[in-house]
């Protein structure tokens, strides 16, 4: 079992208005606009494998890529892969189409947040690593736990901006300002040849944001508490009949509920997937499990 530790230090912020998201990456940054958040406290890093393994020593909680698999749910399914697992980000040996995200993730029976990488492998070299392989209702029961809850997607975009206007960055406009690395990101040629970390890093690796936040951006992506929409709901917009046209305001939530990610994580590159930045979002079904995914709370 991983050394218990602490709960992570949470870092007071004075809330106020920020200009959230962005009209000049993906389409679903978008409208640029305006965004009042009241203050709140969030936690300095994201939650880590140390600190998830004493909320399961306590609660003896077990998450949902460990949980077996309801055969109903997958009609027609060979029972032989309905086993417990997960998603495990996996170099590819050379170059392969980028649109066919399958040549990169492999499903691993057996994967879980105390075995990353499935049987054999383990957290106990690497306690102050970010979680991974965690769905949203095992982020909300440690929330729940720790007398916590996750944030909303603005709360986390404010924090993550660290008191920059409408940076590029969560450290300014440049990605690497004097040739620095600011942040666990995709270093080299995207999915087979990584000169970075190439996999999780110990929180605080990499320096704070303004806000004295570490890992904003890179490492794992981040859970929110918001359903995904297409694009943002600014607080004036108003919806209106579509006449059968797909809404953009609604939330999605077929064919499961999809929530607001944030953050980007280790395999962000920029040929890729350029959301490194704090107006980036991504859109992550309830039960998702990968190596890549973590979360942090909020108060």
């Amino acid at each position: 079992m991983v050394e218990a530790m602490a709960l992570t230090e949470l870092v007071d912020l004075p809330g106020g208005v920020f200009r959230m998201g962005s009209d000049r990456h993906y389409a679903e940054e978008r409208p640029a606009h305006d965004r009042a958040v009241g203050a709140f406290a969030i936690e300095r890093h994201p939650v880590t494998n140390a600190a998830f393994a004493e909320f399961v020593a306590d609660t003896g909680y077990v998450t949902v890529a460990e949980e077996a698999i309801n055969p109903a749910d997958f009609p027609g399914a060979d029972p032989g892969d309905l086993v417990p697992g997960a998603l495990v980000f996996t170099p590819t040996a050379g170059p392969v189409n980028l649109a066919d995200w399958q040549q990169w993730w492999r499903w691993q029976p057996g994967a879980a947040w105390h075995r990353p990488e499935g049987p054999g492998s383990g957290v106990e070299d690497r306690p102050d690593h970010p979680v991974v392989h965690i769905a949203y209702r095992d982020a909300a029961a440690y929330a729940g736990w720790a007398g916590r809850r996750l944030p909303t997607e603005a709360e986390w975009e404010y924090a993550a901006r660290g008191g920059l206007a409408a940076a590029e960055f969560a450290w300014g406009d440049e990605l690497h300002p004097d040739g620095a690395d600011l942040a666990n990101t995709w270093k080299g040629r995207f999915p087979y040849r990584n000169e970075g970390w190439g996999t999780t890093s110990p929180v605080g690796t990499f320096p704070p944001n303004g806000f004295g936040l570490f890992d904003m951006i890179g490492n794992v992506w981040e859970r929110t508490s918001d359903v995904f929409t297409p694009r943002h709901v600014r607080p004036d917009d108003v919806h209106v009949d579509t006449d059968g046209r797909p809404d953009l305001l609604a939330p999605t939530t077929s064919p499961r509920i999809m929530r607001v990610t944030k953050g980007g994580s280790y395999i962000c590159a920029p040929e890729y997937c350029r959301r490194y930045r704090p107006a980036a979002r991504s859109a992550q079904s309830d039960d998702s499990a990968t190596s890549h995914l973590g979360f942090r709370c909020v108060v």
